[in-house]
C-alpha cells in the first residue's frame, strides 16, 4: 500500500566517504576538505565526512582525523563518520564528530568478507559503542548491507532482515539504513524489505534506504521508497562510489539525479541544485 508523498525528504550526502573509499587514485586531504565544505553549502544538513576504519583495509581514507579537523561547515550541518569498532569511535568523537554510523549486513558471507566476522559478531562489537554514544549525546545509525542480495550468496531473505533490524533495534541503535549494495533490486522489491524492517522498528522515520545504480534502478528505487514513507535517502555527488568488498558492485544513487527528481514532484529537500551540480 502505497502513501502520499512526503512534503520534505532529509539526504545524506556520503560522496566524501562511500564515495571516495573505492577510488584508486588517492585523494589529497585539502582536496577531500574542500568538497565537504562545498557540498556542506549547498544546503545538505548531513555530509557523511569520512570513516575511521583501519587505514590497511581503506587506505583512502587513512586521513580522517585530520579532514575532521579541517573541515568548517555552516551551523546546522552535521558530519557523521563511520566506526568499525570502539577504538574507531573514540578517535571519531576525539575529531569532533557527534554522529557515528556502524554497519553490518543482513547475509553472512558479505559480512565475513566486510569485517570479518559473523552478523552476530559484527552488532556485539557495537554494543560499547551504543553504550558510549549514549554517554556522550552521540548519535548512532547502522547501515545493513546486502538487504536486498549479495554478491557471494545471491538473493536475501526479508527475514534475514528483520533478524538484522531486530537486534540492532534492540541495542538501541537510531536509525537504520538499508543497503542494496549491488545494486539488485527493483521497483517491486522494495516494499518487501522494508515491511520485513518495520517488523522491527517501531517507526518508519527510523529507516533509511542507501541504493546503489549498477543496474540503473537506484532512482526507481528511491520512487517506490517514497511511496512507503521513507523520508531519509543516503545519496552521493555524481553517483561517487562503490565497494570494495562487493564485486561488481558499482557507484550510488547520485544526489543531483535525487534532488533533481524531488524538487520536479514538489518534495522539499533544502538543497540548492545548481549549487550542487557545480
Amino acid at each position: 500500500m502505497t502513501t502520499p508523498l512526503p512534503s520534505r525528504v532529509r539526504i545524506i550526502e556520503v560522496g566524501p566517504r562511500d564515495g571516495l573509499q573505492n577510488e584508486a587514485t588517492m585523494v589529497p586531504t585539502d582536496r577531500k576538505v574542500e568538497l565537504i565544505n562545498r557540498l556542506a553549502a549547498t544546503g545538505l544538513a548531513w555530509v557523511e565526512a569520512t570513516s575511521f576504519v583501519s587505514p590497511k583495509a581503506v587506505p583512502q581514507l587513512a586521513d580522517a582525523a585530520d579532514v575532521m579537523r579541517a573541515i568548517n561547515v555552516p551551523a546546522g550541518v552535521t558530519t557523521p563518520v563511520l566506526v568499525p569498532n570502539e577504538r574507531g569511535y573514540h578517535a571519531a568523537v576525539a575529531a569532533g564528530a557527534t554522529h557515528v554510523s556502524v554497519f553490518t549486513a543482513a547475509s553472512e558471507s558479505f559480512t565475513q568478507a566486510n569485517v570479518n566476522a559473523t552478523i552476530a559478531e559484527s552488532i556485539e562489537r557495537f554494543r560499547p559503542i551504543v553504550a558510549a554514544a549514549q554517554a556522550d549525546g552521540v548519535t548512532v545509525r547502522a547501515y545493513v548491507s546486502t538487504a536486498w542480495g549479495c554478491p557471494f550468496e545471491g538473493v536475501v531473505p526479508a527475514s534475514a532482515v528483520t533478524d538484522v533490524c531486530a537486534q540492532l533495534d534492540a541495542l538501541g541503535i537510531d536509525e537504520i539504513s538499508l543497503g542494496d549494495t549491488i545494486g539488485v533490486a527493483v521497483p517491486a522489491d522494495i516494499e518487501p524489505v522494508v515491511t520485513a524492517a518495520m517488523q522491527a522498528v517501531a517507526s518508519v522515520d527510523r529507516l533509511a534506504l542507501h541504493l546503489h545504480d549498477t543496474r540503473g534502478t537506484a532512482l526507481a528505487n528511491a520512487w517506490a521508497g517514497l511511496q512507503l514513507g521513507i523520508t531519509t535517502y543516503d545519496a552521493s555527488v555524481s553517483g561517487l562510489g562503490g565497494c570494495p568488498f562487493a564485486p561488481g558492485a558499482t557507484g550510488n544513487l547520485a544526489t543531483e539525479d535525487l534532488v533533481w527528481m524531488l524538487h520536479r514532484s514538489g518534495v522539499e529537500t533544502g538543497v540548492d541544485l545548481d549549487t550542487l551540480i557545480d
